[in-house]
């Protein structure tokens, strides 16, 4: 099944999170709560007691020079903030406002969604503008426990190819 996608201008983004640099599939490959990924999420929804009542929150994978060669790059995982006013504890990722291609996935397909975004973005003249992306979890994302009742955007900014 193919994912709905929409072009989405966004403006910029200020989210208060934490932070993980590294393979974060080195301790166990996929989505699960055990890896580094699924950690640094517990970690957040731990340390931050509104996290709960929050409505959405965002995972960023940002890559850098290497990326392709180590596997390595930086995961944060947070939620939007409308000023810098956070907790110690807490880092801060200011995303620029810049258009994004926003894919919907069923939470099953999450999981294949590179070679499904990187197809589409070639076939339809667009290519990334900058090295992250972004899921991102509202209330349509039910749990790692029912990922095949959840459904989740991931966000790609882009810019038209040429």
């Amino acid at each position: 099944m193919q994912p709905q996608v929409v072009i989405r201008r966004q403006p910029q983004l200020i989210l208060a999170g934490l932070s993980f640099f590294g393979d974060p599939f080195h301790s166990h490959a996929g989505w699960t709560e055990a890896n580094e990924i699924g950690r640094l999420w517990q970690r957040l929804l731990t340390s931050v007691q509104t996290a709960r009542q929050l409505s959405v929150m965002y995972e960023v994978h940002v890559q850098n020079d290497e990326t392709l060669v180590t596997g390595e790059f930086e995961v944060f995982v947070g939620y939007e903030v409308s000023a810098l006013d956070v907790s110690y504890q807490l880092c801060v990722k200011i995303l620029p406002e810049t258009e994004y291609a926003v894919f919907t996935f069923p939470g099953t397909q999450v999981h294949q969604d590179e070679p499904v975004v990187d197809n589409w973005l070639r076939a339809n003249g667009y290519r990334t503008a900058y090295p992250f992306y972004l899921q991102q979890y509202d209330q349509r994302f039910k749990g790692m426990d029912r990922l095949d009742e959840s459904v989740i955007d991931f966000l790609v900014p882009v810019r038209r190819d040429g």
